[in-house]
């Protein structure tokens, strides 16, 4: 009779393990499959230097991954980019690598935490916590300067010097400045006009008309008209009202009150000029030669009609 009961016992105890290892294994069915694998693009670096760290997820297809966001920037290894995701497969299960694009700003052994990814899978979520990854940072600097020295304190209130060089500056614009205002008053100044006498240069230009040789190579027309024109511009420097604008008549009739100028004279030699220049009178070489020397004469005589009386003549009279 007890090893009767004993048997009931045994098997009793037996249904009731299995009973309550179906929900258990019910659970276990109902949990999904979920691999993970963390790489790093670079295992030392420098400061600064870009690297990349790729989390690679693996779960049923019909799940949802959610991914954490970039490490903290008060950490010492910050993230320089948004991260990416790329999806491997989506099928037969879903397969999703996370990038992260990194920047270490410390020297050493420099460990990267990332948050946990969420795995949603039939309206239930499960948190899967990443392991941290380490990243060596060196020094670029020798290895006598690697110790980091910090720097002095700061004064309160700081002293800064005068900036003499922007006295300097300002002097030498200064000074920039009056050289070119007084070069552009220069510049607008008219120069001094150089005055000549009209009697020096009536004497100068007949001159080098009777080099010229225009008579001797039968050019006698050519030659009045050049003697005639000296003759006009003296009359035009000593009397304003002898323009070179008026005909020879009209000349003579502004002369009329100058007593210096020998009217009846001047009135013959502008007579035979207008002759050969406009009516085409012949001059013969003796002609041409006497009307240079007649101008020369006119030009002769009311200079020294115009100059003042000596003062010992005066007092003799």
């Amino acid at each position: 009779m007890s090893t009767f009961l004993s048997s009931r016992a045994k098997r009793g105890i037996c249904t009731a393990v299995l009973l309550s290892a179906i929900p258990m294994l019910a659970a276990a069915q109902q949990e999904p499959s979920v691999r993970y694998g963390i790489t790093k693009s670079k295992d030392t670096v420098i400061v600064g230097e870009p690297f990349e760290i790729r989390v690679r997820m693996r779960a049923p297809a019909e799940a949802e991954i959610r991914f954490p966001d970039n490490p903290d920037t008060s950490g010492t290894v910050q993230g320089r980019d948004p991260r990416t995701i790329q999806v491997v497969d989506s099928i037969q299960s879903l397969d999703l690598i996370a990038t992260y694009h990194v920047a270490a700003w410390d020297i050493g052994r420099q460990p990267v935490r990332l948050g946990e990814v969420v795995v949603t899978f039939e309206g239930q979520d499960r948190s899967v916590p990443l392991d941290a990854v380490e990243v060596f940072v060196r020094s670029v600097l020798p290895a006598d300067t690697t110790l980091r020295v910090p720097k002095p304190a700061r004064p309160i209130f700081e002293t800064r010097p005068f900036p003499w060089w922007l006295l300097v500056a300002l002097l030498a614009a200064i000074a920039i400045g009056l050289l070119l205002w007084w070069w552009m008053r220069r510049r607008k100044q008219p120069r001094a006009a150089i005055v000549i006498d009209p009697y020096d240069r009536a004497v100068r230009e007949l001159t080098r008309i009777d080099a010229m040789g225009l008579v001797d190579a039968g050019e006698r027309t050519r030659f009045a008209a050049l003697v005639v024109e000296v003759l006009r511009d003296y009359l035009a420097a000593r009397f304003p009202e002898a323009s070179l604008a008026l005909t020879s008549r009209e000349v003579l009739g502004q002369l009329r009150r100058q007593p210096t100028v020998p009217l009846e004279h001047l009135g013959r030699v502008l007579h035979e000029a207008d002759l050969a220049k406009f009516a085409g009178w012949a001059l013969t070489e003796d002609r041409a030669r006497a009307l240079s020397r007649d101008t020369r004469a006119i030009i002769d005589h009311e200079h020294a009609a115009s100059r003042p009386v000596p003062v010992d003549t005066q007092a003799a009279a």
